[in-house]
């Protein structure tokens, strides 16, 4: 049985391994960081577990109101297609509030956003204090 709850500092090393896995090189650069940004005001963060091991986890930013932002979404490879990342965002929107989500994706991604009621709109990615395009997400 799944079990869909709030991160706390016992998910982790899941968590940091599902990055490492996605090759997000942000959260695992610094996992006393990573528990800040998971669990900062605004952040609502979710995880999905079966027996103690991480599967996904969802980290939403929201007004608690109206806008939500899906900052990041990970879903072990072997456990995709299951309904594991549905039910993450879900439950992340449930608990923070908010109305829609806004998000950028990967474009493997698209197909399973787009499996959401959505209207697309084009989006960009600042980073004010980088110079240079390196491509690197996450």
């Amino acid at each position: 049985m799944i079990d869909l709850r709030r991160f706390d500092r016992s998910h982790l090393d899941g968590v940091l391994r599902l990055c490492v896995a996605e090759g997000w090189p942000s959260l695992p650069a610094d996992p006393e960081r990573a528990v800040r940004v998971l669990t900062a005001p605004g952040v609502t963060t979710v995880v999905a577990a079966e027996e103690g091991t991480v599967l996904g986890f969802a980290q939403l930013f929201s007004d608690g109101e109206l806008q939500a932002f899906l900052a990041l979404l990970a879903v072990d490879r072997d456990r995709r297609g299951e309904g594991i990342g549905r039910a993450l965002v879900t439950e992340a929107l449930r608990l923070a509030g908010g109305a829609r989500i806004d998000l950028l994706s990967e474009p493997e991604s698209l197909g399973f956003y787009r499996s959401f009621p959505h209207v697309e709109s084009p989006g960009i990615r600042l980073y004010p204090t980088r110079t240079g395009q390196d491509g690197v997400s996450g």
